[in-house]
C-alpha cells in the first residue's frame, strides 16, 4: 500500500492511473495481425532472464523497483521491467549509437550494477537489494546528483549522469511499451491502419474514456516524487545523439 499527502491509504489496484476501466487490447480487433501480434506477445509472453547473473538480476530487480515503483499495481499486474531490460541486452539490441565516453551498453549495465552494490556495502556493509527503500532511494539519488560514494574506478570507465539516464531510459521504456501502461494513460494503441479521426478542438476519439482524477505521492520513507535536474545541471539534458559515436 501507499499513502497520499492526506495519509489516505491507498489499496493496490489492479488497473491504476487516469482511465479506470479502460483498456486497451479492447482495440486489437481495428490493428493488423502483425502488430496485434506483437503487442500481445507485451502481456503474454514475459522474456527468461538471460543476460544478468541470478546476483546481478536481483539487484537490477531492486533497481527497477525504486527507479519506477509499481506500488500502486497488483502484483500480478506489474510490468515486467527487468526482464525487457535483459531481453534487449542479451539480443544486443540499442539505439544505433552510443556517447563517446560510454561502453556498450551490456558492459555499462554490468558494470552499474557492480558500482551500486559496492556502493551499497560502502555505506551500509549489505548489498543493494537487502538495504530498505529509503536507503536504497539514497543511493540512487547519489547517482542522479553525480556524487556517488564509492565506485570510484567504475565511474572513471564511464560518466555517472550517463549511466543514470542509460537507466532511467531503459525502465521507462519497458513500461510504457506494455498495453497495461497504456490503459494506465488512456492511449488508444497503435494508430494503423484505422488512424485518429478528430484531430482538432480537443474532442476525444470514439473509443476514448473521461480520464478521471488520480492521485499519487511517494510514501512516507520515499523521496521519489523530489524533482531536481540531474547532477544540478539542466545542461545533461542535450540531444540524444549529442557527442556520440554512431
Amino acid at each position: 500500500m501507499i499513502r497520499t499527502s492526506n495519509r489516505r491509504r491507498i489499496e493496490a489496484k489492479r488497473q491504476p492511473g487516469y482511465y479506470p476501466g479502460y483498456s486497451t487490447l479492447s482495440q486489437q480487433n481495428y490493428w493488423d495481425a502483425k502488430t496485434r501480434e506483437v503487442v500481445l506477445e507485451r502481456v503474454n509472453n514475459t522474456p527468461t532472464i538471460r543476460f544478468f547473473t541470478p546476483r546481478e538480476a536481483r539487484t537490477m530487480q531492486a533497481i527497477c523497483d525504486r527507479v519506477l515503483p509499481q506500488d500502486d499495481r497488483e502484483e500480478e499486474r506489474r510490468i515486467p521491467i527487468l526482464e525487457r531490460i535483459d531481453d534487449r541486452l542479451y539480443n544486443n539490441r540499442h539505439d544505433g549509437y552510443r556517447y563517446a565516453d560510454m561502453p556498450p551498453d551490456g558492459e555499462a549495465f554490468r558494470l552499474g550494477v557492480q558500482a551500486i552494490d559496492e556502493i551499497a556495502r560502502t555505506l551500509h556493509g549489505a548489498d543493494f537489494a537487502d538495504l530498505g527503500h529509503l536507503q536504497q532511494e539514497l543511493i540512487l539519488k547519489s547517482l542522479h546528483d553525480c556524487k556517488p560514494a564509492a565506485a570510484h574506478d567504475i565511474w572513471k570507465r564511464m560518466p555517472v549522469h550517463r549511466f543514470w539516464m542509460l537507466l532511467v531510459q531503459d525502465c521507462a521504456e519497458a513500461y510504457y511499451a506494455h498495453p497495461w501502461a497504456w490503459d494506465e494513460i488512456g492511449y488508444g494503441g497503435p494508430a494503423y491502419p484505422r488512424a485518429y479521426m478528430r484531430l482538432e478542438g480537443g474532442r476525444p476519439e470514439p473509443w476514448e474514456v473521461d480520464e478521471q482524477r488520480y492521485e499519487w505521492s511517494a510514501p512516507e520513507d520515499s523521496i521519489s516524487d523530489n524533482y531536481e535536474f540531474i547532477g544540478g545541471e539542466e545542461s545533461h539534458y542535450g540531444s540524444p545523439g549529442e557527442g556520440g559515436t554512431h
